[in-house]
């Protein structure tokens, strides 16, 4: 095979695949290569660790088909490196070619035939509105597990509810909660899916371009987005999503509407006296004090000082403080929209709900820290 093409166009679709490729080399060479699949003049561009694959197109001047997997993230690297203008690629099944302006490089492949291959053409697509995808993706995705050792944690439920589809997310100390109505196609009738997190997070770096709509493809095992000239693929997670129903209380006796941006740079700000908590430590609590007019946000950190700070609110229900991880409360704030938090909350010890004062789309239940 042998193509020409502008380094940042190039540069810019192996980067993109390079994001799905793996960064430990476990297994075959090629899970840390990039798959280049050159017909006519379209270049295909794939990054894959198996869980998760990610390719999209280039236009090119091509001559003679065929496939090359060459060090993902060398090559990247090397094509960065090169001034601007057209980039010169050439190879064959055991080394590519790489030139541009007075620079050349020589690299071995790995074999193509242990890339990983993609699954069996998937269903018919359903296409979902970029703005209120991209929007749920924010909103849910911060309340996932990064711990591998219960992988459901680390994956967004999707779930068939009427009118729509519900996402779901928690990693044991929060809970996030989403509607998003009008896509009620993607998947049947009380039919759940896990999808992982990472891939969702690569998806939502995807929704922020000029792509108006993403197609969704459902298999059996896996799930994929089209969006514009990208492909992304996850393989689906399996496994039972914990009971969340049962965690959202019904009845709050305690709630406190605060404007958002008030309350969210008021956290930000107080919250810089916590201190940085070592490994599987828990973070300095910041402390919330409810009361009738005003709401007292507070740290106090033994070994550096403390921080103060009163915003105004509407509250009714019983005096009372509450201490949470800075760090998910301030994921909560930002998560919910309008201008307008509603914080509900029944006694200290046990979970309060984030929401908007007027929309019932979103959720983010939150565990409460105790404070010794």
């Amino acid at each position: 095979m042998k193509l020409r093409c502008e380094r940042d166009s190039l540069l810019e679709a192996l980067a993109l695949a390079g994001r799905a490729t793996s960064g430990r080399p476990v297994g075959p060479g090629a899970l840390v290569g990039t798959r280049l699949g050159l017909t006519g003049d379209r270049l295909e561009v794939t990054g894959s660790d198996q869980d998760l694959t990610i390719s999209t197109e280039v236009s090119v001047a091509g001559s003679g088909d065929g496939v090359v997997v060459a060090p993902g993230r060398l090559l990247t690297d090397i094509v960065r490196s090169l001034e601007p203008g057209a980039v010169v690629i050439q190879g064959d099944d055991d080394e590519l070619h790489v030139s541009g302006g007075r620079s050349e490089f020589m690299l071995r492949v790995y074999r193509a035939g242990d890339f990983p291959q993609p699954p069996p053409p998937l269903g018919g697509s359903v296409k979902l509105v970029t703005a209120g995808l991209a929007e749920a993706l924010r909103q849910v995705i911060r309340a996932a597990s990064s711990e591998n050792y219960r992988p459901v944690l680390t994956g967004v439920l999707m779930a068939a509810e009427a009118g729509g589809i519900r996402m779901v997310t928690t990693d044991s100390y929060r809970l996030a909660v989403k509607d998003l109505p009008g896509a009620h196609d993607v998947l049947r009738e009380d039919q759940r899916v896990l999808v992982p997190s990472r891939a969702l997070s690569e998806l939502q770096r995807l929704l922020s371009g000029d792509a108006e709509a993403v197609e969704v493809h459902l298999g059996a095992h896996d799930v994929r987005f089209d969006v514009g000239q990208v492909r992304l693929i996850a393989r689906l997670i399996e496994g039972e999503f914990p009971p969340y129903r049962q965690l959202i209380p019904f009845n709050y006796p305690n709630k406190l509407e605060i404007p958002r941006q008030s309350f969210l740079d008021a956290v930000q700000r107080v919250r810089l006296m916590a201190r940085e908590p070592a490994a599987r430590e828990a973070p300095t609590p910041l402390r919330v004090m409810l009361r009738s007019d005003t709401v007292q946000l507070s740290v106090i950190t033994n070994e550096v000082g403390q921080a103060v700070e009163e915003v105004d609110a509407k509250y009714e229900g019983e005096e009372m403080t509450i201490a949470f991880n800075p760090q998910f409360l301030a994921d909560g704030i930002e998560a919910v929209a309008g201008d307008e938090v509603l914080l509900e909350a029944q006694d200290p010890v046990k979970p309060v709900t984030l929401k908007s004062a007027d929309r019932a789309d979103y959720l983010y239940l939150l565990m409460p820290v105790k404070v010794v």
